[in-house]
């Protein structure tokens, strides 16, 4: 596929890592609202990752739950990522996060709750079960595009991005999502790492007011999982709903190509440009 910014060179991977706690984030990760800011999907996943790495010290391979809240927005630049264990047991642990610019100013605050994995046999014929399924599979859906940012690199150019139901802020929507470019330079992210860069765009693909008019933005996202997900492609199946005071919830379920993986929500703070 031909770059979409010829005259601009393509960054390697969404961030780079200076040593093991600092990374320097590349123009992948811009977001929509501003041009200095990141789409918070990518250092919600490098979030991700630490507390990946602190859990498997541990056993715990499973990211029951993740919880992001940005405190500020995550300029685009160096970040500093600090990972607490709060508390591990046996078969789960509770783990907090910080998210940093050098200086030590303060950018987000994370919780997680990571589990330990064991092979189970289930009953046949429970209720729900299998699994739901994506409205459509990635090979069915149709190749879409993010409506902002072309001219510029950005978030739209660290994901490819496919049209299972609905259409880009046009209300109840389903995406597949698939990352084009790594995380970090040199690794392949994990499929938790790949849905966190995925989640955060719920209120974006489902949104249901003028992007040039609005602002819906979220200080928060929650991601809980039911099972570890599999393959590269992750589906938001996506809808926005909003109050009458300026605010407002994006809920999300996630698929993978085998079914549902789990949930993401976001708080809105809706505003007028």
């Amino acid at each position: 596929m031909p770059s979409p910014h010829p005259d601009h060179p393509m960054p390697a991977a969404a961030y780079r890592a200076v040593d093991a706690r600092v990374h320097l984030a590349s123009e992948l990760t811009r977001g929509p609202w501003d041009m200095g800011h990141q789409h918070a999907g990518p250092p919600v996943a490098l979030v991700c990752r630490a507390i990946e790495a602190a859990a498997h010290e541990h056993g715990l391979t499973h990211i029951a739950r993740l919880t992001a809240n940005i405190l500020r927005p995550v300029p685009i630049g160096e970040l500093i990522v600090e990972v607490m264990s709060d508390y591990v047991g046996r078969n789960a642990g509770h783990f907090s996060a910080h998210l940093l610019q050098p200086g030590g100013k303060e950018i987000g605050r994370f919780t997680a709750l990571a589990q330990r994995e064991t092979p189970l046999e289930l009953p046949t014929n429970l209720a729900g079960h299998p699994l739901p399924q994506a409205p459509r599979s990635p090979a069915d859906s149709d190749a879409a595009q993010f409506p902002f940012g072309h001219d510029h690199i950005g978030y739209g150019d660290l994901v490819e991005t496919r049209n299972a139901a609905g259409h880009f802020w046009h209300g109840p929507c389903a995406v597949w999502f698939r990352m084009r470019h790594p995380l970090v330079e040199g690794e392949v992210p994990s499929p938790y790492q790949c849905v966190a860069v995925a989640a955060d765009s719920g209120n974006g693909v489902s949104g249901v007011l003028d992007f040039r008019q609005w602002l819906f933005v979220n200080a928060d996202l929650t991601i809980n999982f039911l099972r570890r997900p599999v393959g590269e492609w992750i589906c938001l199946e996506a809808r926005t709903c909003l109050g009458p005071a300026g605010t407002g919830l994006a809920e999300s379920a996630l698929y993978d190509e085998e079914g549902l993986v789990g949930r993401a929500t976001q708080s809105l703070a809706v505003r007028s440009r």
